[in-house]
């Protein structure tokens, strides 16, 4: 495994940190598949309480593929988030190549029903780093 630097950004009080991993033992590039882990770590910050609602992820690989990924909640699970509350999970994705970038937003909901979108920061995926 190896293991990436660490990529962060605050965005109205919530901070995403992101590290990614390039799983050697389960990618193939013979058959261009990369095999990419990474970490996030979702902080909040700020003073609201605020529940993560959905995700948006663009996806870019060194072959030119884009593809865009959305839905609800994060591995099946839409934490709240009060003051000083942290997330973490894993998830991972594959490439067609043997380095790319991710990058994209969460969408919260505060208990005053006002939603906010906090940045994911751009992190690259290199598998020959």
């Amino acid at each position: 495994m190896q293991i990436g630097p660490t990529y962060s950004q605050e965005t109205n009080g919530i901070r995403v940190t992101v590290q990614p991993m390039y799983l050697e033992d389960h990618s193939d590039p013979i058959f261009n598949h990369y095999v990419f882990v990474y970490a996030v770590r979702i902080e909040n910050n700020g003073r609201k309480t605020m529940q993560l609602l959905s995700r948006r992820w663009l996806i870019h690989d060194s072959n030119g593929e884009n593809h865009e990924v959305q839905g609800d909640g994060v591995v099946g699970e839409q934490p709240v988030l009060s003051s000083g509350d942290v997330h973490e999970y894993q998830s991972f994705c594959v490439l067609k190549s043997p380095r790319g970038y991710m990058e994209g937003s969460y969408r919260f909901i505060g208990r005053d029903d006002v939603i906010m979108e906090a940045q994911i920061p751009r992190f690259y995926l290199e598998a020959d780093a």
